[in-house]
């Protein structure tokens, strides 16, 4: 009991550079891995280039690789943790049993969505015309104010 609670810890899997089921879930898992990675990389490169743009040149790439590296390392990490990975290839196994519309039925299903948004659009600025009008013609909407 100890032993599986202790495998399954986030920071036991920080210091085990192995990978978890590696034939199982392995695009979630990639892809995962390039998100998380990608999300560090960026944060490393903008704090080069916005917080430590004023520091000596050590601290203002120093700090940044760091940043990136561990980064790195808890992205693979986080990836290999078994609860993680376990989800992850559950999600994988879900994805596949999806069954996804063909090119052409997407196609029209998104000609019908935006031709009924601009009909409607038309619809509404008919009607909020007429009704400016019609507050206009009987007094109760003064036409000649600003913003009207």
């Amino acid at each position: 009991m100890a032993k599986a609670k202790a495998e399954s810890s986030f920071a036991a899997t920080l210091v085990q550079p192995r990978v978890f089921k590696p034939n199982q879930g392995r695009i979630v898992r990639q892809v995962t891995f390039a998100v998380v990675a990608g999300v560090f990389v960026i944060g490393a490169w903008r704090l080069h280039a916005t917080i430590l743009s004023d520091y000596a040149s050590g601290v203002r790439w120093g700090v940044p690789t760091v940043v990136a590296v561990v980064g790195l390392w808890l992205a693979f990490a986080l990836v290999n943790w078994p609860t993680f990975a376990n989800f992850l290839i559950s999600v994988e196994a879900e994805m596949d049993k999806v069954s996804w519309a063909s090119l052409d039925y997407l196609k029209r299903a998104t000609a019908v969505v935006l031709v009924t948004m601009l009909v409607l659009g038309a619809y509404l600025f008919f009607c909020d015309i007429f009704w400016q009008q019609l507050f206009g013609f009987i007094g109760f909407l003064d036409m000649s104010a600003p913003g009207s």
